[in-house]
């Protein structure tokens, strides 16, 4: 049965978009995802289904437009996906892993989509496939950075990336 990881776009702590990883796992039970298991508060989950992934995707996305009132956005990738995601980081080799983040994407962005990018703090941006990768040398919560590709994304540290990749590592060795 393949493992998948969800990605939840707009979900935090407090305010909107407000939702408990507790109430998130709950979703997953009911859908029938077999072991779903939450990591930190930003809105990751892993779990197992035999339905393909664009069924899993809309399963996961009504259910959670019903209980939320209106879907987070849920974007999904596999264990090896994301250990490729990581090892593309390296690229980044001076960056500290909590000032690298990765962006998910439902899909590519535009060819043209760095023509847009306005970096003022040195920020260090590469788009590869439907990630986009940046390095904010200051922080992000600092960072003056304007890319409007990274708009229907959800973005990660390359800690989280790793955690998620190592959770689904263990779930398909069937611990």
């Amino acid at each position: 049965m393949p493992v998948y990881v969800a990605l939840l776009r707009a979900v935090n702590v407090g305010g909107t978009g407000k939702l408990a990883m507790a109430d998130l796992k709950a979703v997953c039970d009911e859908l029938g995802f077999a072991g779903a298991k939450t990591f930190i508060q930003s809105g990751n989950v892993v779990f197992r289904s035999d339905l393909p992934e664009p069924a899993v995707q809309a399963k996961l996305e009504q259910a959670l437009a019903a209980k939320m009132g209106k879907a987070p956005g849920v974007l999904l990738r596999s264990r090896r996906q994301l250990d490729d995601i990581a090892a593309r980081a390296e690229r980044f080799l001076d960056a500290k892993r909590n000032l690298l983040l990765i962006t998910f994407l439902p899909e590519p962005p535009p060819a043209d989509a760095l023509d847009k990018l306005v970096a003022p703090d040195g920020e260090e941006v590469r788009i590869d496939g439907r990630e986009i990768y940046v390095h904010y040398p200051n922080g992000s919560g600092r960072s003056k950075l304007k890319l409007p590709a990274l708009r229907p994304g959800t973005a990660r540290n390359l800690n989280t990336i790793r955690k998620l990749a190592e959770m689904a590592a263990a779930m398909e060795d069937g611990a």
